[in-house]
């Protein structure tokens, strides 16, 4: 399965552009599809099932925050990146928000580009678990089977994407221990992460509405300030 070509959707409404983006990655031998507005994305992504989508932002009809959204509820194991003009913060974090696997501000260089998708895919790949990890993970009302990749918490699934199962996992193999930023990025993005920090606050928020009770008030994963997060047990006893 390694050794075929991974199949990368293009999702850009500029046609001089996403020509410039599919040459480039044909080039470093993906297998490319095109999209030119967000309704023609969504479709592709159905019919085609690519292993990433190239995202940008803004779309003609749904714009590509819309398409990283609905793509997330249907399709959670797909990565995206996301293509934007903007430099500004909100911008960079909304996409993240979204579920986003990482961001690329205009104009870029197609070198980089290529290996932002090779960074994502080969995290991805990582997170595909071995028969030599431990299959189960428990921890209070949470159960995490990384070979079936399923999360259940008080025996009810919760979807998560590949990026938050990852993050959770991290987690709940490092139990009461508290861990820098750097270090979470290191274990769940990886140490080739070249994209930008803030995508741990992003996806530990987004997580937290998920796993937490109460996400303004978590008592799983807790901030450390000054120095990171730690997940604890709360108020329940770790199963063995």
């Amino acid at each position: 399965m390694g050794n075929h070509p991974k199949k990368i959707l293009i999702v850009e409404d500029e046609s001089s552009i996403r020509r410039f983006i599919s040459i480039n990655l044909q080039r470093d031998s993906f297998t490319v599809i095109e999209a030119a507005s967000g309704e023609e994305g969504l479709e592709k992504i159905k019919n085609e099932q690519p292993n990433l989508v190239v995202l940008d932002v803004m779309l003609p009809g749904i714009d590509g925050y819309e398409v990283c959204r609905r793509l997330r509820e249907e399709f959670p194991h797909v990565a995206v990146i996301m293509l934007t003009a903007r430099g500004q913060d909100m911008d960079k974090l909304m996409g993240l928000e979204l579920g986003a696997d990482d961001y690329i501000v205009k104009p870029f260089n197609p070198l980089e580009l290529s290996a932002r998708i090779r960074a994502v895919l080969r995290r991805m790949n990582q997170s595909s678990p071995s028969l030599k990890q431990e299959a189960i993970l428990q921890c209070g009302p949470f159960q995490l089977d990384t070979h079936g990749h399923r999360f259940v918490k008080d025996d009810r699934n919760i979807e998560l994407t590949p990026r938050e199962f990852d993050l959770l996992k991290t987690f709940m193999k490092n139990i009461d221990k508290a861990l820098t930023r750097d270090e979470i990025l290191n274990m769940t993005w990886g140490v080739d992460f070249i994209g930008d920090p803030k995508t741990v606050d992003v996806h530990i928020r987004r997580l937290r509405e998920k796993i937490e009770d109460t996400p303004s008030h978590p008592v799983h994963i807790e901030t450390v300030w000054g120095y990171g997060y730690c997940f604890r047990k709360g108020q329940s006893n770790v199963r063995n």
